[in-house]
């Protein structure tokens, strides 16, 4: 019986971890940069960059970008608090 109980315990509190994931975002698209940077695109087009380790940081309005591929983006928006919600509810790239 403790052992069933347990297991109803763990199963309820890890419930909103799997929950989470699932949660609907404004996220469009990721876009990995050199130098190991990420650019997040919303879906209103809006932009916000994480650096290497994953810290959203400053993006300038207008800052040329160079993706992985090589074809330049002009920065659209500085999303800082959209991508740090992101991050907080466990959005991993």
């Amino acid at each position: 019986m403790k052992l069933k109980n347990s297991l109803l315990i763990l199963a309820i509190a890890a419930a909103p971890v799997f929950a989470m994931d699932a949660q609907p975002s404004n996220l469009s698209k990721t876009v990995p940069l050199k130098g190991g940077e990420t650019l997040y695109v919303f879906k209103d087009g809006r932009m916000a960059k994480a650096n290497q380790f994953g810290r959203p940081v400053f993006l300038k309005q207008g800052e040329i970008l160079t993706p992985i591929d090589g074809q330049p983006i002009a920065a659209v928006g500085n999303e800082i608090a959209q991508l740090s919600g992101l991050i907080r509810r466990g959005h991993h790239n």
